[in-house]
């Protein structure tokens, strides 16, 4: 009986023993869950999103728009940033980024004296803390690029009577860098896609993409933005539909029972249009009171004065470098639109940017300069010759390939300048169009007097088309 209860109580102590191992190892299990779960969350939210929580607390991701995501360094790389663009050294940039209650934000953005409404809500807090934090040393580039690219902006849009607040829609577009090009193929400055960039009056082409130049891209915005406050008459709708186009926006419109306030649209826009408009506010936020948010702009240094020289005949950049001595960094700096540093002009007339101290010298070397390097920097070729000593095929009664030897045809192209036919008195070539005498007679083992005396010729004039005998 004693050898019964013994087995007994060790049998239940292995049962407790197992069980509590598997709820610990249960517990285990479900923690891994559990923190498997939240890692997954977390990687669903990437450096290129924000989660909001809305009143009711849904959680929703908004995008940064793509110039928010932009690596510093390919901006500090640029031609411009590196030669005129230095650190500050009347101003100390601290890594420190203070903030301030929401009233605060509220009151400064209530200042900027702008047409535009600025709203504050904790959307717009978390680009304004984007901007301040994570890229505060982007926003220091952008601040000292800015005296490069805002006198262009402010007299294109003053040009068109429209708000020159404006002029920060190239901080959410492009980070201020001309040669940006986004993943859906917008360019430049102010990111035109290739269609509305032709739509409005751009030239875009294998050589040429005035999307890239500052100033024609800067107007050709400016009518754009005024057509899209035409269509809509609000600048928050205007902004918006310049991110996403004006279709989408009308869809959005549509949705929401006909309501024309971006703010009770939002739910029905793409996710980086619902991010763009906060942006915006954001970016004129910063460019205003960075210095609250121990920002330091970097010291420019204004490059040297340029003017424009037109030329109506194709050219290289580097030809240009080549004999006057230019940096050909800066030339293609200052002629952004020029896309493999050719320059069309024997299509039209093209005018091309340089230090105003060049252009004299550019004047008085124009001949040398067309005709440096030409054969190796302008490649194509208005006319070829073609090949035709190799064997010549026909097709066979089988339809398969015969290869003719040893025969040439009547009117075989042969290597004395045209094309050869033979006579009992002789051979004769046709005269193509642009050759001399001297040419023919050279190609043909003879000499002009002898051509000149076999085909009756007084003067030097022969006319292409015509046959002559060289034989």
């Amino acid at each position: 009986m004693k050898k019964k209860k013994m087995l007994f109580l060790v049998m239940l102590c292995f049962v407790w023993t197992c069980t509590i191992q598997a709820q610990v190892n249960l517990g285990k299990a479900n923690a891994e869950h559990d923190e498997e779960e939240e890692t997954e969350e977390i990687e669903e939210i990437s450096e290129d999103e924000i989660a909001v929580t809305d009143s009711e607390g849904n959680e929703e991701l908004i995008e940064f728009p793509e110039a928010m995501t932009y690596d510093l360094d390919s901006l500090l790389n640029l031609y411009m940033s590196k030669n005129y663009l230095g650190k500050s050294g009347d101003c100390e940039m601290k890594n420190e980024n203070p903030t301030f209650d929401r009233e605060v934000y509220i009151e400064r953005l209530r200042r900027i004296p702008s047409i535009m409404e600025l709203a504050y809500n904790d959307i717009v807090q978390r680009f304004i803390d984007r901007y301040s934090g994570r890229l505060r040393y982007s926003v220091s580039y952008m601040l000292g690029a800015a005296n490069f690219y805002m006198p262009i902006f402010e007299e294109a849009l003053d040009t068109y009577q429209l708000p020159l607040e404006l002029k920060y829609l190239p901080i959410i577009e492009s980070a201020l860098n001309p040669k940006a090009v986004s993943h859906a193929g917008a360019t430049g400055l102010w990111q035109f896609m290739l269609s509305s960039g032709k739509q409005y009056g751009l030239e875009i082409n294998s050589l040429v993409d005035e999307r890239r130049d500052p100033v024609k891209s800067s107007y050709a915005a400016a009518r754009m933005l005024r057509d899209l406050y035409r269509i809509f008459g609000d600048w928050n709708l205007v902004i918006a539909a310049y991110n996403c186009g004006p279709e989408n926006i009308k869809k959005a419109i549509h949705r929401a029972n006909g309501e024309k306030d971006y703010w009770k649209i939002y739910p029905y826009l793409p996710a980086e249009t619902r991010g763009y408009v906060p942006a915006f506010i954001a970016a004129n936020y910063i460019m205003t009171y960075y210095c609250e948010h121990n920002i330091c702009p970097m010291t420019t240094y204004l490059p040297a004065q340029s003017d424009t020289v037109v030329v109506n005949k194709e050219l290289h950049l580097e030809q240009i470098a080549g004999v006057i001595g230019t940096d050909i960094d800066l030339l293609r700096s200052l002629n952004p639109e020029f896309r493999r540093d050719i320059v069309p002009g024997n299509s039209k007339p093209y005018a091309i940017r340089m230090p105003i101290s060049d252009t004299g010298k550019f004047i008085d070397n124009q001949d040398s300069i067309f005709n440096y390097r030409t054969t190796e920097l302008l490649t194509k070729r208005a006319i070829v010759d073609v090949n035709d000593d190799l064997p010549t095929y026909t097709r066979g009664k089988r339809g398969g390939y015969s290869q003719k030897r040893g025969r040439r045809s009547r009117h075989h192209s042969t290597r004395g300048g045209g094309r050869r036919s033979r006579g009992d008195s002789g051979s004769s070539v046709t005269i193509r169009k642009g050759q001399t005498l001297s040419e023919i007679a050279k190609r043909n083992g003879t000499t002009v007097a002898k051509l000149k005396k076999l085909n009756g010729i007084k003067g030097t004039n022969i006319r292409a088309g015509k046959k002559i005998r060289v034989k």
